[in-house]
């Protein structure tokens, strides 16, 4: 398993692209912008795109979803808690004094504890609501995918829509936590880290 990771858009979110030698197939997680940039990534690997997994519905999460499903003919999947911001991409793009394609349709939501088998690996499915209603992490062996839940040193932000502080701390330690500490955290924004350097020094979480 080959996991790229690039950076797009005004937010600076973290796109990762996970891609297999034997066959080609490959995940898109998080498409948030700049859609040219990741097909270019695609295509210099020759990566067969099977799935668009998203961590939650924010804008620069799922801006580049439409033109990314509609060149590789990938399935989407979403949280149900988080379609209606999914949905609602337009009215977030507003705000910013962008305008975006209407998202296509999801194909398949995820439920917590969901697990994918993918290519002869499991991803497993943690809903880690708190930054939105729907945020999910992906965990694949020792691997974490924490979207806008857990940063290097930081968390995501509760004051957007549907955000509840009380719900990511519980998420994160009710559920993040648990996981082995050697485990690689992949953020949706910043550098990577580790759950158990997080356990010690994030000052969100140890206050």
């Amino acid at each position: 398993m080959i996991v790229n990771s690039i950076v797009v858009g005004q937010f600076q979110t973290n796109c990762y692209v996970i891609g297999f030698k034997e066959n080609s197939n490959g995940i898109i997680i998080d498409p948030g912008d700049e859609s040219e940039k990741i097909l270019k990534l695609i295509g210099e690997n020759n990566f067969n795109i099977r799935y668009i997994l998203h961590t939650h519905g924010h804008i620069d999460h799922i801006g580049a979803t439409a033109k990314t499903k509609e060149i590789t003919g990938a399935k989407t999947f979403l949280h149900k808690d988080d379609l209606s911001l999914y949905e609602n991409l337009r009215v977030q793009g507003e705000a910013f004094g962008m305008i975006l394609d209407k998202p296509p349709l999801i194909d398949e939501f995820f439920e917590d504890r969901d697990k994918i088998n993918f290519n002869g690996i499991i991803i497993e499915i943690i809903h880690t609501p708190g930054h939105s209603p729907g945020s999910v992490c992906f965990k694949i062996g020792n691997i974490l995918f924490s979207g806008d839940t857990l940063f290097n040193m930081g968390i995501g932000r509760t004051d957007l829509w549907g955000g509840s502080y009380t719900k990511i701390i519980k998420s994160i330690n009710e559920k993040l936590f648990t996981i082995n500490d050697n485990t690689i955290v992949y953020p949706g924004h910043g550098q990577k880290t580790t759950i158990g350097y997080e356990k010690i020094n994030n000052p969100f979480i140890n206050f």
